[in-house]
């Protein structure tokens, strides 16, 4: 894959998403991150502010995400913003890397477990870097399956996950890129 084919879809928001938004910008790929107004941010490069009609496309019920995640989300205008930009970047998107925590029920912890049980339901690519298990996983749509030398391999991908980046979800976010990317 050419660097210069591919474009990081995000959130920009503290943690995992401007750490790939760094990554990207440090190798030169484009970077789009969709947002909303008013909501706090730490990237700005590839900017794309959702209008309100935009942001509707992406609603999803409540209900169903904590049914689908096993637990409760909070009903609130800021959280079901944040899902509606989440639709954005996993639709945008042909590969899917998450930095995060894989819970015992194969669903992810936090809010962006919603993006990865998206990719799944699209049928996407999906990694992600277990920060408590130091390892990259691929979903292979029943089970998650233990990977090494995992490679950007689409022209569109979404880098997202926790907010509290540790130092090896820092260091998978940037080999990703050096093995991805290499000169």
């Amino acid at each position: 894959m050419k660097r210069e084919d591919v474009i990081l879809f995000s959130g920009g928001a503290v943690g995992a998403e401007s750490y790939f938004g760094a990554c990207a910008e440090k190798y030169g790929i484009d970077e789009v991150n969709f947002s909303f107004e008013g909501h706090e941010i730490e990237r700005s490069r590839g900017l794309r502010i959702l209008t309100h009609e935009e942001l509707k496309q992406g609603d999803v019920s409540l209900n169903y995400v904590s049914n689908l995640m096993h637990r409760q989300y909070p009903d609130t205008p800021l959280f079901r913003k944040i899902l509606q930009t989440i639709w954005y970047q996993i639709n945008s998107s042909q590969e899917v890397f998450v930095i995060g925590k894989i819970l015992d029920d194969k669903t992810v912890k936090g809010g962006t477990g919603w993006g990865a049980e998206f990719t799944k339901i699209c049928n996407k690519a999906l990694y992600v870097f277990d920060q408590e298990q130091n390892r990259w996983f691929k979903w292979d749509g029943l089970n998650w399956i233990n990977t090494t030398n995992v490679k950007i391999t689409s022209a569109h991908i979404c880098g997202t996950g926790t907010r509290i980046l540790k130092d090896n979800g820092k260091k998978a976010i940037e080999e990703l890129f050096a093995n991805s990317f290499a000169d």
